[in-house]
């Protein structure tokens, strides 16, 4: 069992290294509310369940429970006052007539921090909500079980900012020895759903003991998460892990192992080694190319069993957009804004840091991985179009992606994969919800559901950046050069936050961070390259 160690070590106590230690969130300070009635005044609906905008309407919540939605007119007719919802004594009101709302965003893969990112939960959790998260799935628990459950109670009270957190323990841990046989499998998980985890989130396993761990979690009825890692992947891909109960598969590891053909085996170069990064990124970019062809017989079959299954699928798009085009990764306009100085270093590139294998990438790599980008929504859509569940995440604190920013990303590449806008909103939002079997209390804007909103002046469906922190760019008639968007309200549970104003608390945390060290974000090597020019230059 010595490789089974190994694979633990290498995946499992990595993210513990990189995200312990975060702090624990402060009081809540900012919100309004709850209500005892809450009424947002002549918006536009787009309710995430597939349906088209409808509005103006008023939405009536009491007791954060969504009551009413009522239409109260026609657009660009004057809203007649007599058809609508009469405020209660003690309620309030939000003015919403020329804007539009959507269901609070659910983020399938989120991470809370890390110690090696210098980013803590109170940062993290202003990113997720002034974006319009307001539930997200901590795949990993990597500050702690203990700690996610507690920030999961108290932001269930409402006594911190921050989104719903579903917990998924990483398979094994807090056990006090090796997992090696299927007995100690199915004991790890029925005490982990003892300790009050929502779910487990796997990286490998043997066969016997992945089956056995993944069947008794799904006897227990929690849910699960994989990420099928090179590893293990050999013997046990995406089918057997979904035959076997798991509920989600996170990234694309696994996927195309299903779909080979001609090969049992990634087509590795002899001198591969796993633990150099920029090895394993630069072969994934390779992967999809030796998997069955689009709409072939075995692609088909492989993706109807998967659908047959009611599989998630999770593709985090945007975590490894950096593979395909580097410098725009690196340049993205809010790293300057809102990137703390100890997440820029961790960002560059390091033979240590996970997800910093810039070794030496170059345009080779990054056609390569534009091909797999082209191979792998091609399968994403499709899953879609035949009914599959596909939900958004975002991994973000890694490979130059931001908490907040990266999952508005993730938005645009599903667009990207051919997902018309409102299918778009419905997979971050209602198949979210399904996924985590919440779908009961949030996940669409229907009477009987949370209040679990956003609220922002642009249309999202003409245009997803405007759910940016940063806004859109727009030139107005008079030539000149303006931004929009950005949520306006995010409601958690009834809770109106300010979104502008969380991200702005955001922007003093990294404007002090950056004070404190007199530090300024510049391109990685940039300074050792101009000081050899100025050397170059003084006489020999």
């Amino acid at each position: 069992m010595k490789r089974f160690n190994f694979n633990i070590l290498l995946l499992c106590i990595l993210c513990f290294q990189l995200k312990a230690q975060v702090g624990k969130a402060p009081i809540v300070s900012e919100g309004e509310g709850p209500f005892n009635q809450l009424i947002i005044r002549g918006v536009t609906l787009i309710s995430g369940t597939g349906s088209p905008p409808l509005g103006p309407v008023d939405i009536v919540i009491n007791n954060n429970v969504i009551s009413n939605i009522r239409p109260v007119g026609y657009p660009g007719v004057p809203i007649d006052s007599t058809r609508r919802p009469k405020l209660a004594e003690g309620g309030k009101e939000i003015n919403a007539e020329g804007m539009f709302v959507l269901p609070g965003l659910v983020d399938m893969h989120g991470h809370i921090g890390g110690k090696m990112q210098g980013a803590n939960a109170e940062y993290v959790f202003k990113l997720w909500l002034g974006h319009g998260i307001t539930t997200i799935r901590d795949p990993s628990c990597g500050n702690g079980l203990e700690w996610t459950l507690e920030h999961k109670r108290l932001s269930e009270e409402n006594k911190i900012t921050a989104p719903r957190i579903e917990a998924y323990t990483v398979f094994g841990q807090g056990s006090k020895e090796t997992i090696s046989t299927a007995a100690q499998a199915k004991e790890w998980v029925r005490q982990n759903a003892q300790n009050g985890a929502d779910g487990i989130k796997f990286f490998g396993l043997p066969p016997k003991i992945f089956q056995a761990a993944l069947e008794e979690n799904k006897r227990l009825g929690l849910r699960s998460a994989c990420h099928h890692a090179q590893l293990d992947v050999a013997r046990w891909n995406v089918l057997n892990s979904a035959h076997a109960g798991l509920t989600t598969m996170e990234h694309w590891y696994g996927l195309p192992e299903a779909l080979f053909q001609d090969k049992t085996i990634q087509d590795y170069p002899l001198d591969y080694n796993y633990r150099n990064e920029q090895h394993r990124f630069e072969e994934a970019g390779r992967l999809w190319k030796q998997a069955a062809e689009p709409y072939s017989d075995h692609w088909n079959a492989v993706m109807d069993e998967l659908l047959e299954l009611d599989f998630t699928i999770d593709p985090t798009f945007n975590i490894y957009e950096a593979s395909r085009d580097l410098h725009r990764a690196r340049r993205e306009e809010w790293h300057e804004i809102y990137t703390l100085p100890s997440l820029w270093r961790f960002f560059l590139p390091s033979k240590i840091s996970h997800g910093s294998y810039w070794h030496f990438w170059g345009t080779e790599q990054e056609v390569d991985w534009r091909e797999n980008y082209k191979l792998w929504m091609t399968f994403v859509n499709e899953y879609k179009n035949r009914g599959g569940r596909v939900t958004a995440g975002s991994d973000s604190g890694f490979i130059y992606k931001l908490y907040g920013f990266g999952y508005i990303r993730e938005l645009e590449l599903l667009r990207e994969s051919g997902f018309h806008p409102l299918e778009v909103i419905r997979s971050a939002t209602l198949y979210g919800a399904e996924a985590l079997g919440l779908d009961d209390e949030i996940g669409s804007v229907e009477v009987g559901k949370k209040a679990d909103l956003i609220i922002i002046e642009e249309n999202p469906l003409v245009n997803l950046k405007v759910l940016y922190g940063t806004g859109a760019i727009k030139l107005t008639e008079d030539n000149e050069i303006v931004r929009v968007g950005g949520v306006l309200y995010t409601v958690k549970d009834g809770i109106i936050y300010n979104a502008k104003d969380l991200l702005d608390d955001v922007r003093k945390m990294a404007d002090k961070a950056k004070a404190e060290e007199g530090f300024e974000i510049n391109q990685p090597g940039m300074d050792a390259y101009f000081k050899r020019l100025e050397e170059d230059k003084e006489p020999k």
